[in-house]
């Protein structure tokens, strides 16, 4: 779930909150940017044209680089945001593949490998997103978020907003595939070459 993937950038956080807590705000905004990032190419090329589960984590590594040894404000944003992006690309091939309904296991596509020029499959150890694994992972990620920033008073009504979010898609994850198939067909020719393929089934 998008929600997971915030939850989990914003984990990413923690620890710059313990080591230096003047750069905890900039981290913590970009750890809930970072983890959604990848997901901005949901209706272009979904899971291939923002993830990359090889240059990712590489750049990603430069950008911590480059914090510890010029701290800053700028640099611990781009650090967390980037490490953020990369640890929802790892998330992505441990869990379902990229299909409508994921829980069938019909789908050979986890993330896009542009290093390599091919597809990685999904481990389906987090069945699907929507599953209910996928809302434990959520509620363990905002744990220690409530906790290390139990004293700014927008995060724990914004993690409570994205649990409750998590929680309803559970809930509905599963009639939800099949009535956006349903209604497909009732979208303008025009707007309908934009709808991702595994939608049209």
């Amino acid at each position: 779930m998008a929600t997971t993937h915030v939850l989990t950038g914003m984990l990413l956080a923690v620890p710059v909150a313990l080591v230096a807590p003047e750069l905890a705000p900039a981290a913590l905004l970009a750890g809930a940017l970072g983890g959604f990032a990848p997901d901005a190419d949901l209706y272009a090329g979904h899971r291939k044209t923002l993830h990359y589960p090889v240059y990712g984590p590489a750049a990603a590594a430069l950008a911590v680089g480059a914090a510890a040894a010029i701290p800053g404000e700028a640099t611990a944003f781009l650090a967390v945001f980037l490490l953020a992006a990369a640890v929802h690309v790892r998330m992505d091939v441990f869990g379902g593949g990229l299909e409508l309904r994921p829980w069938e296991g019909g789908s050979d596509r986890a993330v896009y490998d542009h290093f390599r020029g091919r597809w990685r499959r999904p481990r389906r150890l987090v069945r699907y997103d929507g599953s209910p694994e996928d809302l434990l992972l959520a509620f363990v990620a905002a744990g220690p978020v409530l906790v290390a920033f139990a004293d700014v008073a927008y995060v724990t009504p914004a993690v409570a907003l994205l649990l409750g979010v998590s929680a309803l898609y559970v809930a509905v994850r599963k009639p939800l595939a099949g009535l956006a198939a349903q209604l497909v067909p009732f979208v303008p020719v025009r707007v309908r070459r934009y709808v991702p393929e595994r939608y049209h089934g």
